[in-house]
């Protein structure tokens, strides 16, 4: 039996999308205990869960209050006031918007903008400060939880909160990579999930698929430019007005700004994807061009990848990226071989640490020592290969496929520097394997050498779907 509002709503759950985007109405809809969003600013995050908050605060059988922490004041009464609007619109009976003045546990008082309603529960919203959280029962929602002061507290206190009932609602674009608020991301991502997050990510592209242009051009007043904007050309403006395109990344495609140490930044590789579209995977036996060939060998736990690139006048493109997983190396080789075999590959390096060694060896011992060259990953090694891919990325002398695995591997591997000087590039684990694309890109570089320098122009391609990055 569905539960019963204390008022003549006339849009519940069963209408939700009817008045909402799918992206928010799957967050309303979500009952987890905890749940989670990574997303684009300016979607409607915040408005959404605002109506799921009156809504669940209406009901007859809720006996909790409700806490909001937002980043600062004039949030948390906008937050409130949207409340209110829901109110309204749902028509279920709540006392006007009242601001009160409380004191957290150590004394210290803070403001809370109130929503009262007939059942006798209440639901406050404050700016941060974890300390209000204090003692406090009921559902929690931790707006831009990234941006708050001390995110580790606001959570330790904040939980608890929800012991007897209630839901914890975290929402946040990201704020660096090694913000709590990413932390959490990563942990149930790739670390088993422990807490037991319903984990929600919504890019601008995502929501710019599911309808979000058409709502947002609804609410704009006549004159505004973006009226005559399709996705495409919207994405393209906000692209165009982030302050770098690590911001843009960060700010609307939910990937956390690294830190100093990453070895690629962002705006590096920005410019040498190829375009959406873009016909890169060609047939390698009609290639101008030479061939040259990068194997980061892997097992079980990693990837093996193999990157094929073609030399022309100076630059190289990504011809074939083959990622290969749990296949056994007589099946591995049977995938590169044929390319070994190709008239206009001109060299091929492997790598041939630990499970690679045996591999190196016997491609060697079938296409000659010229043709493939064994590498071991060392310390010095590695810098070795990773400077000049670098040094590709910033003289844009490179075109790399645009996908979220390739970003990741190649934004994933950080340069640190030992006491006695010593430099080391390490990367972490993931689901999508150890940034074996990074050497495996790396590898095949250095079996370019200084080949190749000039540019061919991108095909121009019809617009799509799918955003143009």
């Amino acid at each position: 039996m569905a539960k019963k509002l204390t008022g003549k709503a006339k849009c519940g759950l069963e209408n939700l999308d009817a008045l909402m985007l799918p992206y928010q109405a799957a967050w309303v809809r979500d009952r987890s205990r905890i749940k989670l969003v990574e997303k684009s600013r300016q979607i409607g995050f915040s408005w959404a869960t605002a109506y799921d908050l009156v809504r669940q605060a209406a009901l007859e059988s809720t006996r909790l209050d409700t806490w909001v922490s937002s980043r600062d004041e004039l949030q948390a009464r906008l937050f409130l006031e949207d409340c209110k609007k829901f109110g309204d619109i749902l028509d279920i009976a709540a006392s006007a918007l009242g601001e009160g003045v409380y004191k957290d546990d150590g004394g210290k008082p803070y403001t809370s903008f109130d929503l009262k309603f007939n059942n006798g529960t209440t639901i406050h919203s404050m700016s941060s400060n974890p300390d209000a959280q204090a003692g406090k029962r009921g559902t929690r929602v931790l707006d831009e939880f990234a941006l708050h002061p001390d995110p580790i507290k606001l959570y330790a206190i904040a939980y608890p909160g929800i012991t007897w009932g209630g839901q914890m609602a975290i929402i946040s674009t990201h704020r660096g990579a090694d913000n709590f608020f990413n932390k959490l991301v990563q942990e149930a991502k790739f670390n088993g999930n422990p807490k037991k997050i319903s984990l929600h990510r919504v890019t601008l592209e995502d929501a710019l698929n599911q309808g979000f242009l058409a709502k947002l051009q609804s609410k704009l007043t006549a004159g505004d430019p973006r009226l005559d904007m399709d996705e495409q050309q919207y994405f393209d403006d906000v692209k165009s007005k982030c302050a770098d395109y690590e911001s843009f990344l960060q700010e609307y495609m939910c990937v956390p700004a690294a830190d100093a140490s990453v070895f690629i930044s962002a705006d590096i590789l920005g410019g040498c994807f190829y375009n959406y579209g873009e016909v890169w995977q060609t047939e390698l036996q009609d290639c101008a061009g030479e061939l040259y060939i990068g194997v980061d060998v892997g097992r079980d736990n990693d990837l093996t990848v193999i990157w094929i690139l073609e030399s022309i006048a100076g630059m190289l493109f990504t011809r074939r990226v083959e990622t290969l997983k749990g296949m056994k190396f007589s099946d591995q080789e049977a995938v590169l071989y044929p390319y070994l075999e190709l008239q206009k590959m001109r060299r091929c390096c492997i790598d041939q640490t630990g499970l690679g060694r045996q591999f190196a060896e016997r491609a060697q011992e079938r296409f000659g020592k010229y043709r493939v060259e064994g590498v071991q990953f060392t310390a010095e090694s590695k810098e070795r290969m990773a400077y000049p891919l670098r040094a590709r990325f910033e003289d844009k002398t490179i075109r790399i496929p645009d996908t979220s695995e390739i970003r990741a591997d190649i934004r994933g591997v950080k340069k640190t520097v030992g006491a006695g000087g010593a430099i080391r590039f390490d990367a972490a684990r993931s689901e999508n394997g150890h940034s074996d694309r990074f050497w495996a890109l790396a590898l095949a570089v250095e079996a370019a050498g200084t080949e190749g320098e000039s540019y061919i122009k991108p095909v121009e391609l019809e617009r799509s779907r799918r955003f143009i990055w």
